[in-house]
């Protein structure tokens, strides 16, 4: 009788925590609806080509959430524990977009082939195959300082920030052509102007961050709660499950902009994360942290490059596959495997 009072007061919690998990889902899904249009509309003004777009301007506007949750843990932090949760964030988020954010691309453009349309991948794989080796250099140097103590390793925070604006002046050098006029939606702030100006699709792009910015929280929140109800400890959780919360704005983006047939645009923006992911979070940790990583960050790192590699051989020889790139999934399933062995061992 107890038992059965004691369920009906935890109840409506548990309902309302449901409740603002779906809620929050899509409310980010529909943000980045306007995100999404109002940045490729940005672009378009600046005369940047499809991957510029992805890889820079979309995805340093959705990678915000995340970096600031590191930001927060390691600089706010009190506890040892709470700055592990940026460290947590700084290599869970490259695991979910090598692993999930790709197989999500991957399954969503099967889909589309399902119902008949056998288009090959649209996007110059060469060039995704360039962002996977820069990553992959720079991930083995960040994988690399996690094993090393000595006292000037806080200064080489500086150096992940320089190969990023190098990163970015790269990309925005690069002579593609412009995204055509004739591919974008009205932007939805101004859907009878043929040409709307920069300012409002700023206006916009900026709008929807702040939206997204705030279901985000709400939903890594709700991932929590949900989590601890279900029996998972904070620390599995903070390295399973939030890191996939944060990087939901990309996940949200590219399933989009495959479902308009723009898989430039997906798959840069992803590319373009996992620069950002790669270097900005990596650099607040190594600035506020010792940068030690333990077993389960260790073996994320290695599966992270795991699916890198893949990546990577596959892009490099244009042979990218629908098939293959969603099977990349099947790598953070492993990684959620071994940390119910780790934890329950």
């Amino acid at each position: 009788m107890l038992r059965q009072s004691f369920l009906l007061v935890r109840l409506p919690p548990m309902l309302l925590s449901i409740f603002l998990f779906l809620l929050s889902a899509a409310i980010i899904y529909f943000a980045c609806e306007f995100f999404v249009n109002g940045v490729e509309w940005v672009g378009h003004r600046m005369k940047l080509g499809a991957t510029a777009i992805g890889t820079v301007l979309a995805a340093f506007g959705t990678a915000l959430p995340e970096s600031a949750v590191t930001f927060m843990a390691v600089v706010f932090g009190n506890t040892p524990e709470e700055k592990d949760i940026g460290v947590g964030a700084a290599m869970g988020g490259p695991l979910v977009l090598a692993t999930l954010a790709y197989a999500v691309v991957g399954f969503a453009m099967w889909r589309k082939h399902a119902r008949g349309q056998t288009a090959p991948i649209h996007a110059d794989q060469r060039r995704l195959a360039r962002d996977q080796a820069w990553f992959m250099g720079i991930f083995i140097v960040k994988l690399g300082l996690g094993l090393l103590v000595f006292a000037w390793k806080p200064w080489l925070g500086i150096l992940f920030l320089c190969v990023y604006g190098v990163y970015v002046k790269r990309e925005l050098s690069n002579d593609e052509d412009c995204l055509d006029c004739e591919d974008l939606e009205p932007l939805k702030l101004r859907p009878r102007d043929a040409e709307p100006s920069m300012a409002w699709a700023c206006t916009q792009s900026v709008l929807a961050l702040v939206v997204i910015g705030v279901a985000s929280h709400v939903f890594v929140q709700q991932i929590g709660v949900l989590g601890i109800a279900m029996g998972v400890s904070p620390h599995m959780a903070a390295l399973l499950l939030a890191p996939v919360a944060t990087e939901l704005p990309e996940i949200m983006n590219a399933l989009i902009w495959v479902r308009q047939g723009k898989e430039r645009l997906a798959l840069a923006n992803i590319s373009g994360a996992m620069m950002i992911q790669a270097t900005i979070p990596s650099a607040l940790g190594i600035f506020m942290t010792p940068w030690l990583l333990d077993a389960p960050l260790l073996v994320a790192g290695a599966l992270t490059l795991a699916s890198i590699s893949l990546l990577w051989l596959r892009f490099r020889s244009d042979t990218m596959t629908v098939p293959a790139l969603a099977r990349v999934g099947g790598l953070y399933g492993v990684f959620a495997l071994y940390l119910v062995w780790h934890f329950t061992a």
